[in-house]
C-alpha cells in the first residue's frame, strides 16, 4: 500500500467541496467528519449528487486517493453510563455504515473514558460496540487512536489498544491511528531518541497495526496529558524528532494526516509540503 500524505479538511458543503479542499492543500489523503463531530444526531455529509467518494473523485479529477473519517468526539464506547454508551453505540454503527456506503476506507475512533471503572471492567462493552459496528459494514477498517492520557481515557498506552484489538471478533479489521502529539503528551518523550516508536510498540501491538499517523507538534510538554496540537516545528517536539518518528520501521508505511491548526482553518499547503519532505517524498 502506497503511503499517502494529507490532512483533515472540512466536509461542509458536501464531498466535492471536501475533495477540492484536499486539492488546495496538496493532499493525497484527507480526513473528514462524515457526520457532526459534536452532535448525537448522526447527520451524514452531503453526497453532492454523487453516489460516493469514488464517483466524486473521478468527476473532479482530484489528487486525493483515499478518504478517512473521524468518528464524533462525543462517542464513548468505554462509558459505564448506559445512556451514554447506547448513544455512542448508535452513532458509531451509523458512522461506519455510512462510511461503507460512500467509499470511506477507514474510521478513526477515540475509544473514550471508563470514568474510573477501569479498562478491564469495560473491555467487554468496548468489544461488543466494535463488533456490532464492524458487522454493519464489511469494507471499512476501524482505527483506534491513542490518547494523551487525560482523566480516565482509554488508549494512553499501546497495551490498552492491544487488549481491545485482541478481544474483538475481527482483529484484522482493527488497527491504530498514532497521534504524535498524544504520544508525546502521554509521556513518551521521543526527542533526540532514535528507535522511540520501535521501543514503544515492541511487544504491544501486532506488526503492521499502525495504519495511519496524525502528524502534529505539541503546544504542551511531554507528560502534560493534554490534547493540544501545534503546527509542525512551532511546538515542543520539533521537526527532527517528528520526522525521525514517522520514518521508523513500525510506522514507515502508514498514511500521514495533519491535524495542525494552520492559520486557524486547519492544515495548509505549506504544512502538507513540509510533511512530504519529512517522509522523503518531496
Amino acid at each position: 500500500m502506497t503511503r499517502l500524505v494529507g490532512g483533515h479538511v472540512s466536509s461542509a458543503g458536501g464531498i466535492r467541496q471536501a475533495l477540492e479542499r484536499g486539492d488546495l492543500i496538496g493532499a493525497s489523503v484527507i480526513q473528514i467528519f462524515s457526520n457532526s463531530p459534536r452532535s448525537w444526531k448522526a447527520t451524514p455529509v452531503s453526497l453532492s449528487g454523487f453516489s460516493g467518494f469514488g464517483e466524486a473523485m473521478e468527476a473532479t479529477a482530484t489528487g486525493v486517493k483515499r478518504v478517512v473519517s473521524h468518528v464524533s468526539y462525543l462517542v464513548n464506547v468505554a462509558s459505564p453510563d448506559d445512556e451514554i454508551y447506547q448513544k455512542s453505540l448508535r452513532v458509531l454503527c451509523e458512522t461506519l455504515a455510512f462510511c461503507g456506503e460512500i467509499g470511506v476506507s477507514a474510521a478513526v475512533l477515540h475509544v473514550g473514558s471508563h470514568r474510573g471503572a477501569g479498562l478491564s471492567a469495560r473491555l467487554g462493552a468496548i468489544r461488543n460496540a466494535i463488533d456490532l459496528a464492524l458487522s454493519g459494514s464489511r469494507s471499512v477498517a476501524l482505527l483506534l487512536e491513542n490518547s494523551a492520557g487525560a482523566g480516565d481515557s482509554v488508549g494512553s498506552s499501546f497495551a490498552d489498544l492491544a487488549a481491545i484489538i485482541e478481544a474483538v471478533q475481527e482483529p484484522e479489521r482493527v488497527g491504530v491511528c498514532l497521534d504524535t502529539q498524544h504520544l508525546f503528551a502521554a509521556g513518551c518523550d521521543y526527542r533526540g531518541s532514535s528507535g522511540a516508536a520501535a521501543r514503544c510498540l515492541a511487544g504491544e501491538l501486532p506488526s503492521g497495526c499502525v495504519r495511519a499517523i496524525h502528524l502534529n507538534d505539541s503546544k504542551v510538554q511531554a507528560g502534560a496529558h493534554l490534547d493540544r496540537h501545534e503546527n509542525l516545528g512551532a511546538g515542543q517536539i520539533g521537526i527532527d524528532a517528528l520526522a525521525a518518528l514517522i520514518c521508523e520501521a513500525p510506522l514507515a508505511q502508514a498514511d500521514v494526516i495533519l491535524e495542525t491548526p494552520g492559520d486557524g482553518q486547519g492544515p495548509r499547503r505549506q504544512d502538507v509540503e513540509l510533511a512530504l519532505r519529512m517522509v522523503g517524498m518531496s
